[in-house]
């Protein structure tokens, strides 16, 4: 049996007509940090939304397994309660649902169990410190008149508070500061500690990886899997960019 948390095969995936992914393949172990990186329009955030289960992104080739089940009859919701968190490039704003409530709801949903109110208040207080985060947003409405750098830092909350098996954060430096930037990577930080979670980090910019531990870099070029390799491929990329394996898709 394998010893994969994802095990992703032969991955196809099409918007409307149009075939976007071209047969992925890789597994990621627990406590593994995988970066996927690539130009824009390279696939990277269609690969997260495909094993999210986004209605809008159709699987038509290859499999998706997920702590030995297989995703693709999984429904959304599904997928969320086995243990499967992904933050958005731009998070909606959920007014009349605050964000501290909204994150016990999930809680709860995910694990199956009461949250009691002021054990999860404690731990939400200590997140948001490391995280820099006025207390005051947890009684706000979910990313309502947040700025961008807060709605990313409001991700990082419930990546902290829900501590999935999986998470995949979709472009989560995008947009911020320096250092909004260095917080935010406080938070992963503290979420790589899990070692029976696994970190899926889709980014085309190296900044929000300087203080990470990354076990594994793939590149993404033209919806290919062109190259892969360990944290090393990070500095390359850093250093040249793109453009030499945009000949390789």
């Amino acid at each position: 049996m394998s010893d994969s948390l994802l095990s992703i095969k032969d991955l196809r995936v099409r918007v409307e007509e149009k075939e976007i992914l071209h047969g992925i393949s890789f597994d990621i172990k627990p406590g593994e940090t995988h970066v996927v990186m690539g130009p824009n329009g390279a696939g990277k955030s269609t690969l997260g939304n495909a094993i999210m289960g986004n209605p809008s992104y159709e699987v038509t080739g290859g499999e998706i397994f997920f702590d030995g089940r297989n995703l693709l009859d999984m429904a959304v919701n599904e997928r969320a309660k086995s243990g499967i968190y992904m933050s958005f490039q731009n998070p909606l704003e959920v007014p009349g649902v605050t964000l501290g409530n909204f994150i016990k709801t999930a809680l709860e949903q995910r694990t199956g169990e009461h949250v009691r109110i002021w054990d999860f208040r404690k731990k939400m207080l200590q997140a948001m410190s490391v995280l820099q985060m006025d207390p005051s947003y947890a009684e706000r409405d979910l990313n309502v008149g947040f700025s961008g750098g807060e709605k990313k830092k409001a991700e990082i909350l419930q990546l902290m508070l829900l501590s999935p098996s999986l998470a995949i954060l979709d472009e989560t430096d995008s947009g911020l500061d320096v250092d909004a930037v260095r917080t935010v990577s406080e938070g992963i930080r503290a979420f790589q500690k899990n070692q029976d979670s696994a970190l899926i980090i889709i980014t085309h910019n190296a900044a929000i990886l300087n203080s990470l531990h990354v076990d594994a870099t793939h590149i993404l070029v033209g919806g290919k899997l062109v190259r892969s390799g360990d944290a090393s491929l990070v500095d390359e990329i850093s250093e040249h960019g793109f453009t030499a394996y945009e000949t390789l898709s």
